[in-house]
């Protein structure tokens, strides 16, 4: 386990201790930027975050999949957020990592540009997302409200789901 996440488990952990409430109205999330924007996913849907390390190109696949990457003896696809979300593809620097998701059966390690913290929100600060987007196949599960900023929830199942 990388050291950022054990920081953000930690504080997740001195956070549930501090008094907060524990019932089902707080949801757990680990927050991302890609680009300008901060999204998220449900803390337990990461199997692991981890510096960059090299992955083989898959020919034939869509630009955002870098292509494949062996952690620990399995072989998991690698997808650009950025590429995949419209923007231009930029380079890795000190700051960007690979998340791994995974839901059942599905996994796939996904490349950010920065990660940012543990996040309990609020059932009730959670809203649908827009009605322009608002639909079964959009990536947006959510909207949050925190401190003044909005933060994207991402749908884990369709962030895995293969479309290539």
């Amino acid at each position: 386990m990388s050291d950022k996440l054990k920081d953000i488990i930690n504080k997740q952990a001195q956070q549930q201790n501090g008094g907060l409430d524990q019932s089902d109205n707080i949801v757990q999330l680990v927050g991302f930027i890609i680009g300008e924007e901060e999204y998220a996913v449900p803390i337990l849907s990461i199997q692991e975050i981890i510096k960059p390390i090299s992955w083989t190109r898959v020919p034939q696949t869509p630009a955002y999949v870098l292509g494949v990457f062996n952690l620990r003896g399995s072989v998991i696809p690698l997808i650009d957020l950025r590429v995949k979300f419209g923007l231009r593809a930029k380079n890795h620097n000190e700051e960007t990592r690979f998340f791994v998701l995974k839901q059942d059966d599905e996994v796939a390690g996904f490349v950010i540009d920065r990660l940012t913290a543990a996040i309990r929100i609020k059932k009730a600060d959670i809203g649908p997302p827009p009605d322009t987007i608002a639909s079964e196949d959009s990536m947006i599960g959510g909207v949050g409200k925190q401190e003044g900023k909005i933060l994207t929830i991402l749908k884990v199942n369709k962030l895995l789901a293969r479309d290539f």
